[in-house]
């Protein structure tokens, strides 16, 4: 069974709206596993999988956004990893809607996204936000 995704200082970029909302998907990937965990039907899980989902693709806007805003050189590559990420996401939910919940399913879920996101976080947006932060700095 999987536990609950933690948020600690490891994962903070610095960038209060990106870290925000961060701090928003470790809240909804929980919500996911509790809905499961309380033995909510399917109409539940549908639910918080959606919120799940659509909360990632308006983080995902918003994060390109601000990519864009400063120019980011590595804008393509870091937007794919979003494109890629979102489809799998999308699968999940049509698992969901197809063969009804399940724990190994549920598992997989929130284990795939959270260890997507968490490495995410340490990697990618950790060095968009260091990007952003020199811009700023030059800036001044």
């Amino acid at each position: 069974m999987i536990v609950d995704y933690q948020w600690d200082s490891s994962l903070e970029t610095g960038q209060e709206m990106i870290d925000t909302q961060h701090k928003q998907l470790f809240v909804a990937i929980n919500d996911l596993l509790h809905t499961y965990r309380q033995g909510k039907g399917s109409e539940e899980l549908s639910k918080s999988l959606d919120f799940l989902t659509n909360y990632t693709i308006k983080h995902f806007f918003d994060e390109q956004r601000l990519q864009q805003k400063y120019h980011y050189p590595d804008y393509e590559n870091h937007k794919k990893y979003h494109e890629t990420f979102k489809e799998e996401v999308m699968g999940f939910s049509r698992q969901l809607i197809m063969k009804g919940p399940s724990e190994e399913l549920i598992n997989k879920v929130c284990s795939t996204i959270g260890d997507w996101l968490v490495n995410h976080i340490q990697v990618q947006d950790k060095k968009l936000a260091a990007y952003i932060k020199a811009q700023d700095a030059a800036a001044h």
